[in-house]
């Protein structure tokens, strides 16, 4: 049962230009104990999504242990210490509760979708998962077990291995330096207490949000959260701002070999992080670059005009500080050294001169137009909702963002490309047979 896990890279693409007409303003309160809440209403369907982001998230597992914060939330929504699993899974059914969680590198989060009239019991639901972990040892065993089945599993997928050899060339002994799921090797050294200190040192409300979209107003809402977690206290013991920059890494290659016909190949570097003046140029360059589908240069010059590769994009990730820059292609194999030597060179045409007006001005009308059908659910304006009050970016941030992509201009571009676009400065990882 688990709720939509709204991509942090996706989240790039989504804003638009008919936020403040198409949208209804973001309310904001805060509990005494620092827990901040943020509120779309929407009355048209009785419905009501939730979304609790703590600073939980992969980055703060124990050395070693990558996947706890991910075990710690599939432990936290499978059942209670009221509760056993039998018990949780049939109360939720019976009231059509819908709760789940998920991690990534920064914040573990609690889902909760429910109809209206349900929504006393949901709030409870919701906070007896958040704050009455159960620490059943058999359940975590078999949870364990089932994630370390599944990463055993996924290592037969080449952009599982790809992202597992990203994250150790980027990061190596950072904390963004393993992927939020763990590998086989880290989940199998967790511990059922590694999953309550990561619980005790992180799971607070100060620096927590809880996003709400729905058939409910603030005042009917704070009536339920307050009796519900005014009781939870603290704050955590690493503050999410609380992290050093990556190191920089450039020029490496790494393969790894595989017995399939096609090869991945990537070229990663440290990209924008949330806050960086340049965020909104970095957007619209990466849409021009490969963010952009059929009308993005790695598109159009690697598929379309060479035909070399099944598809290419490039997207990153803004973390709290430089998260993954990542161009990716699939190809067949004997094509693949080509394939990259095109993307190489469309690197360097941007690194050198830039994009076109003609270009930027057409990233800008496709990110605004996009905007309506990216707001169209509870869900969708929960994640968004949660990634504004997550990072501490304005409460008008959505509001405002049409104006803040209207105003790049192409020498912001410009400059943004000449800063990450150098091709000498990529990384690249190739997956795939062994040349013959």
């Amino acid at each position: 049962m688990m709720i939509w896990r709204i991509c942090m890279a996706g989240l790039l693409l989504i804003f638009g230009a008919t936020v403040a007409q198409a949208t209804a303003p973001i309310q904001e309160a805060r509990l005494d104990n620092g827990l901040r809440i943020m509120l779309m209403e929407a009355h048209h369907v009785p419905m009501v999504v939730m979304r609790l982001t703590t600073p939980a998230g992969s980055r703060f597992d124990a050395a070693e242990k990558g996947g706890s914060a991910s075990l710690l939330s599939a432990m936290l929504t499978d059942h209670t210490a009221r509760h056993d699993y039998k018990a949780w899974a049939d109360m939720l059914d019976a009231k059509a509760i819908r709760l789940g969680g998920d991690a990534d590198r920064e914040g573990l989060s609690l889902g909760l979708t429910v109809l209206r009239e349900a929504m006393p019991e949901g709030v409870s639901a919701l906070s007896e998962a958040a704050l009455q972990p159960g620490w059943n040892r058999k359940r975590f065993d078999i949870m364990q077990s089932d994630s370390i089945s599944a990463a055993k599993k996924s290592l037969e997928k080449p952009g599982v291995q790809a992202a597992l050899l990203a994250a150790n060339l980027l990061f190596a002994d950072h904390p963004y330096g393993h992927r939020s799921e763990g590998d086989v090797k880290s989940l199998t050294h967790i511990r059922l207490k590694d999953l309550q200190t990561l619980y005790r040192n992180q799971f607070r409300p100060e620096g927590s949000v809880l996003a709400v979209s729905g058939d409910v107003t603030m005042e009917e809402l704070l009536a339920l959260i307050k009796p519900a977690f005014s009781g939870w206290q603290g704050k955590p013991v690493i503050a999410l701002n609380n992290i050093a920059a990556p190191k920089t890494v450039a020029g490496k290659i790494v393969r790894k070999d595989m017995p399939t016909r096609q090869a991945l190949v990537q070229l990663v570097r440290l990209g924008p992080a949330r806050h960086d003046d340049g965020f909104f140029a970095d957007m619209l360059m990466n849409h021009i670059l490969g963010g952009g589908g059929f009308a993005s240069r790695l598109m159009t010059e690697v598929r379309e005009k060479k035909g070399l590769v099944y598809g290419v994009y490039s997207y990153f990730i803004p973390l709290t500080v430089a998260g993954p820059f990542v161009i990716t292609l699939q190809t067949r194999a004997d094509q693949a050294g080509q394939a990259t030597e095109v993307v190489r060179g469309v690197l360097a045409e941007m690194y050198q001169n830039g994009v076109t007006a003609k270009e930027l001005k057409a990233a800008k009308a496709n990110l605004v137009g996009s905007f309506a059908h990216r707001m169209d659910s509870n869900a969708k304006r929960v994640g968004l909702m949660s990634m504004v009050g997550f990072y501490g970016l304005p409460l008008d941030y959505l509001q405002n963002w049409t104006s803040r992509v209207e105003a790049v201009t192409l020498a912001d571009v410009q400059k943004q490309a000449h800063d990450f676009l150098n091709p000498e400065q990529w990384n690249q990882i190739r997956i795939g047979p062994k040349p013959a």
